[in-house]
């Protein structure tokens, strides 16, 4: 497994996703970032619905932009920004008790790292990595932007979510490593299908050919051709 391999493994949501959720736990343990809490639960919600929605409109009905090679936002480089970002913040402030920006600064570091990747295992295409991270990164800003400032010390809570950085590394290794293959995409594949009527989704060979002529359901796009990336 190559480098960008591994590294692109690390915008998984069945990783990121539970790694926030235990953030939201402690977020809602301290009444000045409830608020924080809340709007990161609200923050994904919106990201997994817009970025769900621009990949059932392709691969259902080939609804893309052909000009910039769109078919849908990346799930991993919006999962790594919308995640990562607010994460690297609490084990900031976790660590310090301020410093939320400096966490804000490292988290994005990797969520474009993670971006790139996209682009260089051939899952995404340029836009479609910068689509995805852009809707990440707003999501994050918006949770970051109701941090609290400064954490006053409270012994017992600052030692518990202080390890959060050491747990943080450990669970992303462990998933990366023996983390399944992740079954969002087949799923959204199904999803495309059962809301179209076609047999087969719409794949990116069909969103540059030429000329476009409109198809009943069920004869288009022809059997055997997929694009699971």
């Amino acid at each position: 497994m190559t480098l960008w391999l591994l590294i692109t493994r690390l915008g998984e949501a069945q990783i990121l996703l539970p790694a926030a959720g235990l953030a939201l736990l402690l977020l809602a343990q301290r009444q000045d970032s409830r608020a924080a809490a809340l709007r990161w639960a609200m923050a994904l919600c919106l990201g997994t619905l817009v970025t769900t929605a621009s990949k059932v409109a392709f691969l259902g009905w080939g609804l893309g932009i052909a000009a910039l090679d769109f078919t849908g936002f990346s799930g991993h480089s919006m999962y790594a920004a919308s995640v990562d970002i607010p994460l690297l913040a609490v084990c900031t402030l976790a660590l310090v008790g301020r410093g939320r920006w400096v966490g804000t600064l490292l988290g994005t570091g990797l969520a474009v790292l993670i971006a790139v990747s996209r682009v260089e295992v051939g899952a995404h295409s340029v836009s479609e990595a910068i689509a995805g991270f852009v809707l990440g990164g707003t999501l994050a800003a918006w949770v970051v932007a109701a941090l609290p400032a400064r954490w006053p010390a409270q012994s017992a809570l600052r030692t518990a979510v202080g390890l959060a950085p050491l747990g943080l590394t450990l669970w992303l290794a462990a998933g990366v490593a023996w983390a399944p293959p992740p079954v969002t995409h087949a799923l959204v594949i199904r999803l495309s299908l059962a809301l179209s009527g076609h047999e087969r989704p719409y794949t990116r060979a069909h969103l540059h050919a030429a000329p476009k002529t409109h198809v009943p359901a069920r004869s288009w796009p022809p059997a055997g051709e997929t694009d699971l990336a």
